[in-house]
């Protein structure tokens, strides 16, 4: 049997920072993983992911390019060999990363592809492979997997991850689930000319952004083809179909059917604790299926940690990363550093782009008195230059400390341009202070000193205009 002073137990964002953590602190430390260094952000989420999306851009720009005198053909696309560019991104990430190297240098010990690992007790892991380690601390960051509906015919569906193994682009497809992955997935395979219907029991898709963004994005997905059924019912059942599959869904007492070559759901994530045995370590998970931690990211097992979406608390890269830092650091100093909720700007790269960062509008009013400004994208520079003028951007400023509270953006480089005032948020920088900040012309970003000038005539302030 081995020994260390730490085990990390999975390889994505958590993981991976939470190991060089530990490390950095002079902890003698094993990195498991399942599968390959990176876990799913690198192998099956946001790169891959975002590497097809990059295609849709591309597809769509191609066709637009009669707007600048260049003339083209219709563009086609190679679907395998998409496939294959999406593979070399990703093992370019992995093999290239520098967060391997710097586990290299700081000697912690990795182990991939050792298949599922498992809790012996509550300081013995053991795996598939035969691996056998035992250590007085140890950090859960297995991740989470897509979650399933609980209704007849359920194995028929897919997820995103299955987008890997498909040989051809579907002529239609039916996307059950219409948050951040489920909008991404539509997007993305509309571009490549599959008939999309989506499908969201929410009265409104991405249902956890502003209002004027879901209902920016829900009128772009209609303008582009793709069927949109916001608070569609109840999902009954899927069947197999020559060709596809056929869904089943009531809504308002009357029954339904869509048919398509292929049903995709993405109606969650889940933590993905089933192969752990969490109960030989007598590590409990809270009413929604997730490990349970407390504000040190301790589990209900003092020397056992968690961090990232085993978690719960975010689904998101950069939380995990925050995550997996504050656990390793209380796992080798003991808890000393609370997590706290910090600035969280978010997005999807779908047609149109969409980002955010902070409260909704609504969140805001419910609580204080804010100023809110709207700059459209037709009335800035550069998108007219690029004829990219579809879109807005939006800036919510508490009105007495003229503070930037958030930001919401419907547009191309919307996520981009919403890391902008993540960064003026984190640094305190005031309304009045990013309206003189002299960003380049033309810039998608000078977009946000128009919205702060906005902003400050609302208030009455003294302004002059700038260049946006």
């Amino acid at each position: 049997m081995q020994t260390s002073d730490v085990i990390v137990i999975g390889a994505g964002p958590a993981g991976v920072l939470a190991a060089l953590r530990a490390a950095e602190l002079g902890a003698r430390t094993a990195l498991i993983t399942r599968g390959e260094f990176g876990g799913m952000a690198a192998n099956d989420g946001p790169v891959p992911v975002r590497t097809l999306a990059q295609a849709a851009r591309l597809m769509r720009g191609a066709r637009r390019l009669d707007r600048f005198g260049i003339s083209s053909g219709e563009p086609v696309l190679d679907y395998s060999r998409l496939l294959e560019r999406v593979r070399n991104v990703v093992s370019d990430v992995r093999n290239n990363s520098a967060l391997r190297q710097h586990a290299e240098r700081l000697h912690v010990a990795l182990h991939e592809r050792v298949g599922t690992a498992r809790f012996v007790d509550e300081r013995t892991i053991e795996t598939e492979s035969g691996l056998r380690i035992r250590a007085e601390r140890i950090i859960l960051c297995a991740g989470g997997t897509s979650r399933r509906l609980a209704v007849p015919g359920a194995e028929l569906t897919a997820t995103h991850s299955d987008a890997w193994s498909l040989t051809h682009v579907p002529k239609s497809m039916l996307v059950i689930g219409a948050g951040m992955t489920g909008a991404q997935v539509a997007s993305i395979f509309q571009a490549f000319g599959s008939r999309v219907t989506l499908f969201q029991a929410a009265a409104r898709i991405l249902p956890s952004e502003d209002e004027e963004v879901s209902a920016a994005v829900a009128a772009a997905f209609r303008e582009s083809g793709m069927v949109v059924h916001e608070s569609c019912g109840t999902i009954e059942s899927f069947e197999r179909q020559t060709g596809g599959v056929r869904m089943t869904f009531s809504k308002s007492g009357a029954r339904h059917f869509a048919d398509a070559e292929l049903a995709v759901v993405a109606v969650g994530w889940a933590a993905d604790t089933s192969g752990l045995n969490l109960p030989a370590a007598g590590v409990a998970t809270n009413a929604r299926g997730y490990v349970g931690v407390d504000d040190y990211l301790r589990t209900s097992t003092p020397n056992i940690y968690a961090a990232g979406d085993i978690t719960g608390r975010w689904m998101l890269v950069p939380q995990a990363v925050q995550d997996g830092w504050v656990a390793a650091t209380n796992a080798v100093r003991g808890p000393s550093i609370p997590l706290e909720e910090s600035v969280c700007p978010t997005g999807g790269f779908t047609e149109p782009e969409y980002a955010r960062v902070g409260p909704t509008e609504a969140q805001a009013r419910a609580t204080q008195d804010v100023v809110v400004a709207h700059v459209r994208f037709d009335e800035s520079t550069r998108t007219i230059i690029d004829d990219r003028t579809a879109g807005f951007c939006k800036l919510i400023v508490e009105r007495e400390t003229r503070a930037i509270l958030g930001c919401h953006v419907v547009g191309d480089r919307a996520v981009e341009i919403v890391q902008v005032v993540a960064i003026a948020m984190v640094s305190g920088l005031r309304v009045d202070e990013l309206a003189r900040v002299p960003l380049s012309f033309p810039t998608y970003t000078g977009i946000l000193v128009r919205a702060a000038y906005r902003v400050l005539e609302q208030l009455g302030a003294q302004t002059r205009r700038m260049p946006g």
